[in-house]
């Protein structure tokens, strides 16, 4: 993609509007606690009392806006009292020297950019504390108002939290509506499968799903007994429904049986939206009885034999499993020892020191995303002190706000940022001309706009910045700051600040087409341990352990979106492949998709303990082991793989190997995978 069409798309995603669920409840509570800190301000500490109370409600509710799983107060607490330490040691440094401040500034930016390492949700707060910091370091005038200001936005987070506390809206919401959404997906899964038998399904409520249950210690012992247990089962139903809808391991492609196996599909798509719907509501389960007529129905055992019959058998006694754990308040008592349990945020530390350590390589995007941050916000301050223009913060806060580790939102976010800030300051510029607030007025409509944007938050940035232009606005005009001295500079400097974030990621890129060879090489392995492990347990029944094959299906999920994720956004780079072409890329992927998929057939079908062991599984275990690794290297060297070892044990010169009792489904399932592997290397050879 060139640059002139990469910045036509990214000037268009930035400016999408989404149509997504509004939470105005959740928004109104948000707004009431910046209502209270503004207006405890205002009537007894004064308007830049209130400004600083106001900055730490406002970023502090922000935070609980954000995708995390942690509890919402903590994340009010963890933005405003991050907030308050950054602004009193901002102060304390920047009142004494310019130089040390730029120091400092560099220093806390670094140090947010590194954040990303530990997931969108600390970068995005880190960046928030940072961006306000330049704002609030200018309005104490001593060392005691510092503190002062420091403790009112530490009292703003404290404010945001004890609301969510009293007045929870929708408790477990985002669990119940991550588990339902794992639960739909399933059961849209189902219906596509009567049409499509090989049909690809996207992993990623499942994985949203998973890390919805990751609760505290605290928080298992409060969770709903419904949000309990039917994750787990759900992800043991899609192998079995591919498995039964497979024509090369379930029933014929055409047939009385093919047609039964439609009709346990539709009903297996009924019950599991029915769960769905149970959860997501907290509702009684509603299951319309005929399809729990066709998942009970005897014909099914005259109709499917041999694998297909275990397969549905297994299904039935799986959505069975799914209703009775989907039922609100079953009474099922759930121990905290069950639980995947999150660690605190003290306990959290070490694991984000790691998470940093790792990405201290030259080749890290985060570390490039935090020199490059670093580098923007300092300019940004000396260019912002030295124009003629007052407020010089706002180029570095608006580099700092926009800049993301990835090209393609940072463009969009400029773009978003300066249209959405030219929109909202002159909407509100036009409202303080008409009404002329005064000191309450104005602290009114600041608080209608961090509504306002707290309710549009999630329909796209541009929308969000308009109403954050406005809150700003009116926020300095309760201050007695006049329009006319700060508009033309925030637009000015809002221009210079994303001016000089576009600048930084052209000069310092962190591109993610070329490293789409290394993702690919990941996924390839990682999807080699899986089958591996699925194989392992059909060579030695005894001894395995599901906990295996469990552990290594999620880390070649984690690859396979990490793919995905590469793919995306180096659909919108403006550099050349670079060794693997988007043709080369989309077949490559739905090969090794189609490899994963016929791994998860095999578990479908995982022995019993007291099975015996089959031959050859061992053979083949350590034969795709072994070649996806090696595999793995040639891709990352831009070679194309051979799977040498995989050939010659399901070819003819195998047959040894497997004995005189041929495994069919077994033997049927290696050439399954080695097919996959091949049109892995036909699509690297385009």
């Amino acid at each position: 993609m060139s640059w002139l069409r990469a910045l036509k798309h990214t000037a268009r995603t930035g400016m999408k509007v989404e149509r997504t669920r509004l939470e105005p409840l959740v928004a109104l509570r948000a707004a009431v606690g910046l209502a209270i800190v503004i207006g405890f301000g205002l009537a007894f500490l004064g308007p830049g009392a209130a400004a600083s109370s106001a900055f730490g409600a406002f970023m502090a509710a922000i935070a609980t806006f954000q995708k995390s799983w942690r509890p919402r107060p903590v994340l009010a607490l963890a933005s405003g009292l991050t907030l308050a330490v950054s602004t009193f040691v901002g102060y304390l440094v920047g009142s004494s020297h310019t130089g040390l401040f730029l120091a400092l500034l560099a220093v806390w930016t670094f140090a947010a950019g590194l954040l990303w390492a530990a997931g969108p949700t600390a970068g995005i707060i880190a960046s928030g504390n940072v961006a306000v910091m330049l704002v609030t370091v200018t309005l104490p005038t001593s060392v005691a108002q510092a503190a002062g200001h420091a403790a009112m936005i530490a009292a703003g987070g404290v404010v945001q939290a004890l609301l969510i506390v009293l007045f929870p809206i929708r408790r477990w919401g985002a669990q119940r509506d991550a588990l339902a959404d794992a639960l739909a997906a399933e059961a849209d899964y189902a219906r596509r499968l009567r049409h499509d038998p090989v049909c690809a399904f996207d992993p990623q409520p499942l994985m949203r799903a998973r890390d919805a249950a990751t609760v505290t210690a605290r928080q298992a012992r409060r969770r709903p007994a419904e949000l309990h247990g039917a994750r787990g089962l759900a992800e043991r139903v899609r192998p079995v429904l591919a498995s039964l809808a497979d024509p090369a391991v379930g029933a014929p492609a055409e047939g009385p049986a093919r047609d039964r196996v439609r009709e346990l599909l539709d009903a297996a798509g009924t019950v599991l939206d029915a769960a769905a719907r149970a959860i997501r509501h907290g509702d009684p389960v509603r299951l319309p009885a005929p399809a729990l007529a066709v998942l009970k129905s005897p014909d099914t055992a005259d109709l499917l034999t041999g694998a297909p019959q275990r397969a549905a058998r297994r299904l039935a006694a799986l959505l069975d499993d799914v209703l009775e754990t989907a039922e609100p308040r079953s009474g099922r008592l759930v121990a905290p020892d069950e639980s995947m349990l999150r660690p605190t945020l003290t306990a959290l530390v070490p694991t984000v020191l790691r998470s940093v350590r790792a990405e201290l390589h030259p080749d890290s995007p985060i570390l490039r995303h935090a020199v490059r941050v670093t580098a923007v916000a300092c300019a940004g301050y000396l260019i912002g002190q030295a124009l003629p223009f007052g407020h010089g913060y706002w180029a570095p806060m608006a580099s700092v706000m926009i800049m993301r580790p990835d090209f393609s939102q940072t463009y969009a976010r400029a773009v978003a940022r300066f249209t959405g800030t030219l929109v909202g300051v002159a909407v509100a510029t036009g409202i303080v001309q008409l009404a002329q607030p005064g000191m309450y007025l104005s602290g009114f409509l600041a608080v209608v706009s961090a509504g306002l944007m707290y309710v549009l938050m999630r329909t796209g940035y541009a929308v969000s910045q308009v109403c954050v232009s406005a809150y700003v606005v009116f926020l300095l005009g309760m201050g007695g700051v006049r329009w006319d001295q700060t508009v033309p500079d925030r637009v000015a400097l809002t221009l210079v600040g994303g001016l000089l974030a576009m600048l930084a990621y052209a000069l310092y890129p962190a591109w993610e087409t070329p490293r789409l060879r290394t993702r690919l090489a990941d996924w390839i392995a990682a999807d080699g341990r899986y089958a591996a492990a699925v194989l392992g347990h059909y060579a030695a029944p005894a001894d395995a352990r599901r906990a295996d094959v469990r552990t290594a299906l999620l880390a070649a999920r984690d690859a396979r979106i990490d793919w995905q994720d590469a793919v995306d956004r180096a659909a919108g780079e403006p550099v050349r492949h670079r060794g693997l072409s988007r043709a080369a890329a989309d077949g490559a992927g739905e090969a090794v998709a189609a490899f994963g998929r016929n791994a998860m057939l095999l578990e479908a079908h995982l022995p019993d303990r007291s099975q015996a062991p089959v031959p050859g599984a061992a053979a083949l275990a350590e034969a795709v082991r072994a070649d996806t690794e090696a595999g793995a290297k040639e891709v990352r060297e831009r070679g194309v793989p051979g799977w040498e070892r995989v050939r010659a044990l399901v070819t003819e010169e195998g047959a040894p190997v497997w004995g005189a009792r041929d495994p069919g489904v077994l033997r049927s399932a290696g050439v399954q995978l080695l097919d996959a592997l091949d049109e892995v290397s036909e699509a690297l050879r385009t």
